[in-house]
């Protein structure tokens, strides 16, 4: 009897060995990956500037991700891949990754050289195309959109991803203004407001970024 508690306790030891050696792995690794990413943001902001987010921005659309543990994200527009990052960075930490779509070629093959220098590639889902033409063929679900793309096709890629956006998700839109500075998103501002299934705010400390969370199908 007490040799089958010894042998227990010894195989109990041993298993809380392991569990805390895989975890202390798993703490190291991310943080050699934050310290990447980080140190790739710091030294490449000119390069980053090729229509992409200001870092405001992206350190939003990180925040809403991590706070609310999605992890099927679709980006529209990647430009180069800044925005991606910020929202790839946050799914390394809930284990997701992100679908982003760009239609023209240097920008996408520039971003896919960013997203292996950030250390992010395995997050990322980047895909050269039309977003006329591969949003609405998207399965999803998806928990987590950042539209940032042709502004005046904001509508369309809204209606095509409504149905695949799961509830409690968010739909992020950049470039939206109560003023309507950022060129005619009123129009789509009061568009969103109008969805009874969406509570939106806006947040203007950046380039204007629309918040939406899905409450109902």
């Amino acid at each position: 009897m007490q040799r089958n508690i010894i042998i227990k306790l010894s195989l109990l030891s041993i298993l809380l060995i392991s569990v805390t050696f895989i975890m202390a792995q798993s703490d190291q690794k991310q943080t050699e990956l934050d310290n990447k990413v980080k140190a790739f943001l710091q030294s490449h902001p000119r390069r980053m500037s090729n229509m992409n987010v200001p870092a405001s921005d992206g350190q939003l659309l990180y925040d809403i991700v991590l706070k609310n543990n999605y992890t099927r994200g679709l980006e529209i527009g990647t430009s180069t891949g800044h925005s991606t990052i910020w929202i790839a960075w946050a799914m390394a930490k809930t284990g997701g990754k992100v679908i982003t779509i760009e239609i023209n070629r240097e920008r996408y093959e520039q971003a896919l050289e960013n997203f292996k220098e950030a250390g992010l590639s395995d997050y990322i889902d980047a895909r050269l195309a039309d977003a006329h033409e591969l949003v609405p063929q998207l399965e999803g679900p998806f928990d987590f959109v950042f539209s940032d793309a042709d502004k005046s096709w904001y509508e369309n890629y809204f209606n095509a991803i409504d149905p695949k956006l799961e509830t409690g998700g968010c739909y992020t839109t950049h470039n939206v203004s109560e003023s309507g500075y950022y060129g005619a998103n009123q129009d789509y501002l009061r568009f969103l407001r109008q969805q009874d299934n969406y509570r939106t705010r806006l947040n203007e400390e950046g380039s204007g970024v629309a918040i939406s969370y899905k409450i109902s199908q």
